[in-house]
């Protein structure tokens, strides 16, 4: 439950780094489906990095970065967690944005419609949560529970992503 006392807004977000960070810079604040906010801001911004400077963000250089970034949600969103008295605050979204960047990275490159059901399916694992992820969930709390989470649901992504296309030999 949310600390009654604290309430999320632009300015608890710009009050700490790890608040910006873990609210997504701002996408975590949308008041409809922050979670799905965040993760387009993932989408657009590996898009955006991508096409503008392909020779900087190339995929192993994507890899590095998300690692950075896993390791950097894991200090955000358990400092905004334990500030905002809910250690999953909706709110924090930098998890859904490295896992779909993790999703983006290994099916590099894709049609825009790929990347589409890429999205779709990312979301459709984060927020139903089949079994491991609801298990991860429940176990690990803080900073690496929040994040744990959505890189499990990346996972089953890409493997519902190989199926698909295993067959159609893509």
């Amino acid at each position: 439950m949310s600390n009654p006392k604290i309430r999320v807004s632009a300015g608890f977000m710009l009050a700490h780094p790890a608040h910006w960070v873990a609210q997504g810079f701002g996408s975590g604040l949308s008041p409809i489906m922050p979670g799905t906010s965040g993760t387009l801001l993932g989408w657009l911004s590996f898009a955006v990095l991508s096409a503008r400077w392909p020779a900087l963000f190339t995929p192993v250089n994507w890899l590095i970065i998300i690692a950075a970034g896993f390791l950097l949600g894991i200090w955000a969103c358990g400092k905004t967690g334990r500030d905002l008295g809910a250690p999953d605050h909706g709110s924090m979204v930098w998890d859904e944005i490295i896992a779909m960047w993790l999703v983006l990275v290994f099916i590099t490159p894709a049609s825009p419609a790929m990347q589409f059901w890429a999205f779709i399916c990312f979301r459709f694992f984060d927020m139903v949560k089949p079994p491991p992820i609801a298990w991860f969930d429940r176990r690990y709390k803080g900073g690496f529970g929040v994040m744990w989470d959505d890189i499990v649901a990346a996972f089953y992504t890409l493997l519902l992503l190989a199926l698909i296309l295993a067959p159609a030999g893509r």
